[in-house]
C-alpha cells in the first residue's frame, strides 16, 4: 500500500508526497513518489498508480525514472562541458515539484505550470525551459526513457503566445568615465588595505581594452600570449560550449596590462570569475552605480573600437565575433575618437 506524507516547504506551504514501495521476497523492487499541493490530488494519484501497477507485467516495463533523476544522469554523462548558468538552472529545477514526476507522467501543462511558477522574467523562463528541453531531447533516444519532447515543445509554444516567455533584450548600457573613475578609486583603496585582493583596476581596464568576457579573462594562459595576439580557449559560441579556441588580437593597452601582471602563475589573471563578479557587483552597490554589469565593459570596449574608426573585420579580430550581423548593436556610436584618450587609468 502507498502512503501520503505531509511536509512543510521552505515557503511555508504544505506539500503532500504520495509514495509507493513494492517488495518481493523482502526486497524493494519498485519505488516512486510524487508531491502535490493538495492531499486529494495525492490520494487520487496513489489510487491510480496502485491499480496500474497491479496489472500483469506492469513492473516488467521499461524504466520510468523521475525527471530529477534524468537531470542527474544528463549532468553526469554528457561529454560536453555544462556551463555555469545551465548547471545552476538544472539544480534549481530539481528543487521544484516537477522534478518528482516520472517521465511518463509529464505533460505540457506540467511544464507550463512549472515555468509560470518561476519568480523570474519572461526571458529567464525561456532559458529555463530551453535548458530543460535539452535534457528531454536526450532521454528517449539515448536511454529509452518515456520522456516526450513534444510536451515541453508544446508548452514553450503556448507560453510564448501568452507572453509568459520571451527573448532576452539586447543591453546597450555603457559605463561613463565618471562611473569608471569612481570604481577605480574604490578599488585603489581596497588594494591598499588588502594587497592580496584581486587587482580590479587592471581587470576592469583589461576587460575594456581587450573586449574579453569575464570567464575568458580568468582562463587566459601566458603560454598562449604572443604580444599582439592571444589564444582564447573555449570561447563562448551559440552552438559550441568547448573546443572553440580562437586567436584574438591584443590591442596595445591590453598588452601593457598583461605585461604588468606578476608572472608566478600559468594564468595571466589567476582569479575566479565569481570573485571578480562579486567584487564588481559589491562596488557598484556601495557607490550607487545602478544597472551596470561587468559584461557591459566588453560592450563599451567593442563600441570604442568602432568609434575609433575600425572596420567590422578589424573589430571582430579583437572581440572574436564570427557573425558580423551580431555586431550591429555596437554600431550606435556616441562619439568619434578614443573615449579613453588621456584617461588616467589607461596605463597600468
Amino acid at each position: 500500500m502507498g502512503t501520503i506524507i505531509a511536509r512543510k516547504r521552505g515557503d511555508g506551504t504544505t506539500g503532500y508526497t504520495a509514495q509507493i514501495r513494492i517488495k518481493r521476497g523482502g526486497v524493494i523492487i519498485h519505488t516512486e513518489a510524487v508531491t502535490f499541493d493538495r492531499k486529494q490530488a495525492a490520494a487520487a494519484w496513489l489510487d491510480r498508480r496502485e491499480r496500474e501497477l497491479a496489472k500483469p507485467g506492469a513492473l516488467d516495463r521499461r524504466e520510468d525514472p523521475k525527471l530529477g533523476e534524468v537531470i542527474d544522469r544528463y549532468s553526469t554523462e554528457t561529454t560536453k562541458a555544462i556551463g555555469r548558468t545551465k548547471a545552476q538552472v538544472l539544480r534549481t529545477i530539481k528543487g521544484y515539484d516537477i522534478a518528482e514526476k516520472r517521465c511518463s507522467q509529464l505533460t505540457s501543462a506540467d511544464y507550463a505550470a512549472f515555468a509560470q511558477a518561476l519568480p523570474v522574467s519572461p526571458q529567464t523562463r525561456q532559458n529555463y525551459l530551453s535548458h530543460l528541453r535539452a535534457v528531454c531531447m536526450v532521454a528517449r533516444p539515448a536511454w529509452g526513457y518515456p520522456l516526450d519532447e513534444t510536451q515541453i515543445k508544446d508548452a514553450m509554444t503556448a507560453l510564448k503566445r501568452l507572453g509568459a516567455t520571451g527573448k532576452s533584450r539586447a543591453r546597450n548600457r555603457r559605463p561613463s568615465l565618471e562611473e569608471l573613475d569612481r570604481l577605480m578609486e574604490h578599488f585603489a583603496v581596497s588594494l591598499r588595505r588588502r594587497p592580496d585582493s584581486v587587482p580590479m583596476q587592471k581587470v576592469i581596464a583589461f576587460a575594456i581594452f581587450s573586449t574579453r568576457r569575464q570567464e575568458e579573462i580568468t582562463t587566459l594562459l601566458r603560454s598562449d600570449y604572443e604580444k599582439s595576439r592571444i589564444l582564447v580557449r573555449d570561447m563562448k559560441h551559440p552552438g559550441e560550449k568547448d573546443g572553440n579556441d580562437q586567436w584574438c588580437e591584443v590591442p596595445p593597452e591590453a598588452a601593457a596590462i598583461i605585461e604588468s601582471m606578476p608572472k608566478q602563475d600559468r594564468r595571466i589573471f589567476p582569479y575566479t570569475a565569481d570573485a571578480i563578479s562579486a567584487a564588481f557587483t559589491r562596488a557598484c552597490a556601495i557607490l550607487g552605480i545602478e544597472d551596470l554589469h561587468f559584461h557591459d565593459l566588453r560592450h563599451d570596449g567593442v563600441s570604442r573600437l568602432f568609434e575609433m574608426g575600425r572596420t567590422i573585420p578589424q573589430v571582430a579580430s579583437v572581440s572574436g565575433h564570427r557573425n558580423w550581423t551580431s555586431m550591429k548593436r555596437y554600431t550606435h556610436l556616441r562619439q568619434t575618437g578614443d573615449k579613453y584618450e588621456g584617461w588616467k587609468w589607461k596605463t597600468p
